[in-house]
Formats: C-alpha cells, structure tokens, sequence
C-alpha cells in the first residue's frame, strides 16, 4: 500500500520553522558567537574618545554637528583623521576587533558547550543594532532632507576647470547641484530608520539599508571617498538584522511557499514595560524630532560647508586681472605664467579665490564634515588644484583686506593688501603678497551667465548669444 503524508504543507511548513528555531548547528552557533561580540563591540559605544566628545558637548547648546558625530561613533584604535571631528575608522581597527571577538569566542565556546540556540540573546543583538542603524540613518538623512551634506556649487568652484576637480569633489558637487535629489535621499534614509524602529518592519528597513548603503559604498570606491569602511560598518549592522528573517523571505520569494512571519515576541510586564516605552519615547524624540529640529535649525540660517559671515557688500562674482604688477614690472595676461594671476572670485561669504598656473596641493578632505566655526569650513578649498582658496577679514575704515590661505597645507600663507573700487566694476588691491612681494592688481567684474543658475530661475528673454 502506498504511504501517504497526511501534513498539509502548511503544516510543514510550520513544523519546519519550529525545528530551524529550536536547535541551530554547532557552526552556526559559533558563528553567532563571534558576530556578536564584534558586532556589539561595534555598536556599543566603549571608546574613550566617544565619551571624550560627548562630555565636550555644550548640551544646552545643541548643534546638528553635535548629534551628527554622535550618531557617526565607530570605535578606533590607531586612526584620527581631524582634531576637530571624531576619529575615522581602519580596517587596523576591524582587526583588533575580530581578534577580540576570537578569543571571545573561543572563551564562550569552552563555558557554554551545551547550548542549542541563542534565540533570546539574538533578539537582543538586533535591538541593540536596529537602533544604533536608525540613529546614523537619521542623522544622514536629516542633513540631506535639508540640504546641509553636499552643498551647492559656490561662484570659485563654477569657475573651476573641471580638470582641477577631484573625483570625490565632483561626485558631491554634483549631489548639491541636483538638490530634490538630494532631498529624495534623505527621504529613503529617513524611512529606513523608521523601519527599522518596529520590530515587524525591521528586516524591510535593514534591506532598505543594505541596497541604498551599498550604493554609497561603491561610489566611496569608484571616487576615491573616505566613508568606505563606514559604509561596510552600517551594512555589517544591515545584514546581521536582515538575516533574521533572510530565509523567510527566501522562502516566500524565491520557492514561492507559504511562509510563517517570525513569531518571536519578548515577553515585557509591569516596570520593564514601562521603561521600554520610557526608553523608546525617549530615544524617538531625540534621534527624529530633536535632530530634525537642528538640522532645520542649521540650514534657516545657512549652508554649514561654508562660512556665514557677510563678505564685502556688492562685491561677489568673478572678476578678470586686466592689470598685474610685481616689484615694479607689468605682466601681460598668459594661461602659462606661474606667477601672474589670471581671475578673482569674490564670494557673497569671506573668501576669494584666486585663479594662477600653478599647482595647488589639494586640501584632501573626503569625509562629510560639519563644523562651527567659519574658520574650520574648509569644503569649497577640498579637492581642488586650479585655485587658492583665502578667508579674509575686511577693514573698511582703513580699506585694507587680511587674507589667510583655507588649505590646511599652507598654514603660513597669509599677507595684507589695501583695497579701492574704482567705480562699480573695478577693484584696485596693493600691498605685499605671501612672498613679500610688492604687487598692484586691478580686477574687472565679468557679467557671467551661470546656466547651472539659469535652471532654477524663471526663463529670461536672452539670445543664444547673450
């Protein structure tokens, strides 16, 4: 007689996930082991130097930059990239971590040997991961909502060759060029964190994750970014709560089986209810509505990439040297010369550019930075080897300007020039350069038509020609 299984597949398929659930394979099992002291040693937050900054914040006083390098904590050992900001991580740091996690293991393997499952203890380690993801996500992602991460193209950089560009400059340019993009990002990040806040949600938050993240990490490796490891970071994080429920999906899309949702659910009574709905209340004001509020905050009152003072009045825009003179002797206009100056570029802030033949050592800063001060914005400097890059302060009593180079590699490039307009085009500078030098410049405002402007404006009734 034939033998007939009288389990519907439903059933099977219940029976089976309860068996994958109640017994994991030793690899398995040791596997997880060391995921999960490297991926905590990760998350938590263990490193001094995290603690160092975070006591460093004046926290009735918040600023975007101060949550933001909260949410960006990696732990490190051996690298710092910038007084100024956190220590970016190396793969050094990754394999002090895994030998850590190793020996970890190796411990935890000898104590407990009779273990079946780690079914609780997973639970916890994506807790812990879902919500230091969201917190990074949304951090990321506020600062693209109000475009703050990669700001518009400023005048000096529009008169950049594009061949003086690094490829990392260029890639954000043109991010901050594309703003509703920008903004759309920051949307997909922001609905990411939110997933990942709700247990049900978190794997489709996590795959979220896993495809807009790996993006970011290949274009870090196709233009030469800094944030590929922080990227690896945030997927590592991803895959570790996808996993969860990897097979599930798996099973439902690719076998097209009828398939169980994970049915594990922490058990919370009396107190430990509520301090969870305490703790989580908490933790949502903080990540989405505080950091929202100070990202706003910081983009009402200006782009955070440059500086917010007020340069000269009436005086942004490029300007061509019609006249050069140095230690006495004119320079006629040439694209080769290394020493005359071929243009100006004034900005609405305080900076010029200043546009020679001449090589500059770029400022090569491939990390989103926000800063405080207008002295530490250094971006519109970053990446760039057509022009120098000057900050100055205006004496407008006297009429002479200070200028002080923003490249970090030329700290003592500073000198002090005497200013006169000459009408409402013509500027006039005289003085001593960086060298010592004596020069006398005049500058001529050129009427530049900037198409990339043109796009956000109404259209204007101009010739091909104008």
């Amino acid at each position: 007689m034939e033998m007939v299984d009288t389990h519907t597949p439903v059933q099977n398929i219940r029976r089976t996930e309860k068996d994958r659930s109640v017994e994991w394979s030793s690899g398995t099992i040791i596997l997880f082991r060391f995921v999960f002291v490297f991926l905590m040693l990760q998350a938590v937050p263990l490193d001094w130097k995290y603690y160092r900054f975070a006591f460093s914040i004046t926290w009735t006083d918040l600023h975007i930059r101060d949550v933001f390098y909260l949410a960006k904590y990696t732990p490190t050992f051996f690298s710092s990239y910038d007084p100024l900001a956190l220590p970016i991580q190396s793969f050094l740091d990754w394999i002090i971590l895994g030998l850590i996690a190793m020996a970890a293991t190796a411990i935890w393997t000898y104590l407990d040997k009779r273990r079946k499952n780690y079914n609780d203890l997973y639970y916890v380690l994506t807790v812990v991961l879902r919500y230091r993801l969201a917190f990074a996500l949304a951090a990321y992602a506020w600062i693209k909502v109000f475009p703050l991460q990669q700001p518009y193209p400023s005048l000096s950089l529009l008169n950049t060759n594009y061949g003086d560009l690094s490829d990392w400059k260029i890639v954000i340019l043109t991010y901050g060029a594309g703003t509703s993009y920008e903004v759309l990002l920051g949307f997909v990040e922001l609905l990411s964190a939110l997933l990942l806040l709700h247990r049900k949600s978190a794997s489709l938050g996590a795959a979220l994750v896993i495809g807009f993240t790996g993006n970011v990490l290949l274009s870090n490796l196709a233009y030469n970014g800094s944030e590929s490891i922080y990227c690896l970071y945030l997927l590592g994080m991803a895959v570790a709560i996808f996993a969860n429920d990897a097979y599930r999906y798996y099973s439902l899309l690719v076998l097209v089986r009828p398939t169980f949702p994970n049915h594990y659910r922490p058990v919370f009574s009396g107190q430990k209810k509520q301090a969870r709905v305490f703790l989580k209340s908490t933790y949502i004001v903080f990540v989405f509505f505080l950091s929202g509020y100070l990202a706003y905050s910081s983009f009402a009152s200006g782009p955070v990439a440059y500086p917010r003072a007020k340069g000269l009045s009436n005086t942004a825009g490029l300007y061509d040297v019609c006249e050069f003179k140095i230690n006495g002797t004119w320079l006629p206009y040439s694209f080769t010369d290394s020493i005359r100056w071929q243009n100006v570029v004034f900005e609405e802030w305080p900076t010029i550019s200043i546009g020679v033949n001449r090589k500059v050592t770029p400022d090569d800063l491939t990390t989103e930075e926000i800063f405080k001060e207008d002295r530490d914005r250094t971006f519109e400097a970053t990446g760039s080897t057509g022009r120098s890059f000057y900050g100055y302060e205006a004496d407008t009593i006297n009429y002479v300007l200070r200028f002080k180079n923003r490249n970090r590699h030329y700290p003592n490039d500073e000198f002090t020039l005497n200013y006169k307009r000459l009408g409402q085009d013509k500027i006039k500078l005289w003085g001593l350069n960086q060298n010592r030098d004596s020069i006398q410049v005049v500058l001529s405002k050129v009427p530049k038509i900037y198409i990339l402007n043109e796009s956000y404006e109404l259209p204007k009734n101009r010739s091909v020609f104008d």
